[in-house]
């Protein structure tokens, strides 16, 4: 089965560095980190609006991959604060519901941003909702 590479997607500032966005095989969704940008650049103030951000640039990417947030599967999240965790569980649960994919969170020393965030999803069948 052939590979599809995502190139861009609306509304997401495109790769600063040589990556795809996402990657589609075999029914799969791999999305490169999604970071706190705008599409013009622009980072928002605060941990939640930039947390909001991410996973907004996150569905946009899935979305141009024939996919959703809704069939996420696993979200790989990295945090440069360790005390931002309980408001970032209240945002991804806010953009991710009851449905939660599986998840690992690590906090890391990221180069000037609070967070990055990847995940992989399965490509939505004709019908999905």
């Amino acid at each position: 089965m052939p590979l599809t590479r995502i190139a861009a997607a609306p509304g997401v500032a495109g790769p600063v560095g040589a990556f795809s966005p996402a990657v589609v095989a075999n029914g799969f969704v791999y999305t490169s980190g999604q970071l706190p940008t705008a599409e013009d650049g622009s980072v928002p103030e605060g941990f939640a609006a930039q947390l909001d951000r991410a996973l907004t640039n996150l569905g946009a990417v899935l979305r141009a991959a024939g996919s959703d947030l809704d069939h996420v599967v696993k979200v790989n999240g990295y945090l440069a604060d360790p005390s931002v965790l309980d408001t970032y569980n209240r945002v991804y649960r806010e953009h991710f519901g009851a449905a939660l994919p599986a998840r690992t969170t690590v906090c890391v020393d990221l180069w000037g941003v609070s967070l990055e965030i990847d995940c992989v999803a399965v490509v939505k069948e004709s019908g999905d909702e």
